[in-house]
């Protein structure tokens, strides 16, 4: 595996990539604020691969009643947004794109002075935002179509810092049959934890739905032999509204929770707005 590449992208944006996590990194400031918070960012991802490596066998384990206690912060804060989920299967490696996002934007906003700063891992983002500010971010609920079908517009004020997707068309595996499910959440790896629950419950038994074992499409899956799915054929109306239904439900259970601030699903060009901040959440058009 080569090591980590650092590159300054158009308009000024820093692009870090290293095996599997690629990061475009966005801040806005006095340029020798950008520039020292680039430098900043850069220096702690040297790290964060080799450190998550390094613990795999714990972090693919699904929870049980004894908290993991694992070493690295990248994986302790994987552990502490998965945890209010153990009721459930789930491994800490469902917040781990959220997770990486969240640590290297804290080392990007640490001791500097930024308007605006944002962590991009794959549609995972954390996000700084200075009183005042903004930051619009499109919903692509199919990534073969790289093209934005709504918008999330986050405000200073919003207790929002973290937006995630999930989905079965995204790049992670999935239980349920969302196209994408797009949470709102105080932080990264908290809406990468939640938005991979709010989409595992979008779901329906029907001939149009095929499913493989996890393991089967993809062989270092922390799902092993759990069906996820893989096909979403036309499915009837009915269907639709009670997959939608069932992903809103779970939505709402987990704003009640305190641990999302709103939630927007989509399946088949349907859209569904869950949550107090749900009017956040925009479709296209």
């Amino acid at each position: 595996m080569n090591g980590p590449r650092a590159a300054l992208l158009p308009g000024g944006r820093l692009h870090l990539q290293h095996g599997p996590i690629d990061l475009v990194i966005g801040a806005r400031g006095p340029a020798s604020e950008v520039e020292a918070a680039y430098a900043q960012a850069t220096a702690r991802f040297e790290t964060v691969l080799g450190a998550l490596v390094e613990e795999l066998p714990l972090l693919r384990q699904p929870l049980g009643t004894t908290r993991p206690l694992p070493r690295g912060t990248v994986a302790r804060r994987m552990v502490e947004a998965v945890w209010p989920h153990r009721a459930v299967f789930i491994t800490p490696m469902a917040a781990v794109a959220g997770a990486v996002a969240d640590e290297i934007l804290a080392a990007l906003v640490r001791g500097r002075t930024l308007a605006k700063g944002y962590v991009n891992n794959g549609g995972d983002i954390a996000l700084h935002l200075a009183a005042g500010e903004h930051f619009r971010a499109g919903i692509v609920p199919d990534e073969s179509v790289p093209v934005p079908a709504g918008f999330a517009t986050i405000d200073a004020a919003s207790p929002v810092r973290g937006i995630a997707t999930s989905g079965w068309r995204g790049r992670s595996l999935s239980r349920g049959i969302a196209d994408s499910a797009t949470v709102l959440a105080a932080n990264a790896a908290m809406a990468d934890a939640a938005a991979t629950m709010v989409a595992n419950a979008v779901d329906a038994d029907h001939p149009a739905v095929q499913r493989l074992p996890a393991r089967d499409v993809r062989d270092d899956s922390d799902l092993g032999d759990i069906p996820v799915t893989v096909a979403v054929g036309s499915l009837p109306p009915e269907a639709i509204a009670r997959a939608l239904g069932a992903g809103a439900g779970e939505a709402r259970r987990l704003r009640a929770a305190g641990l999302i601030e709103g939630a927007a699903l989509s399946l088949a060009g349907v859209w569904r707005l869950e949550g107090g901040d749900a009017s956040l959440l925009r479709e296209a058009g």
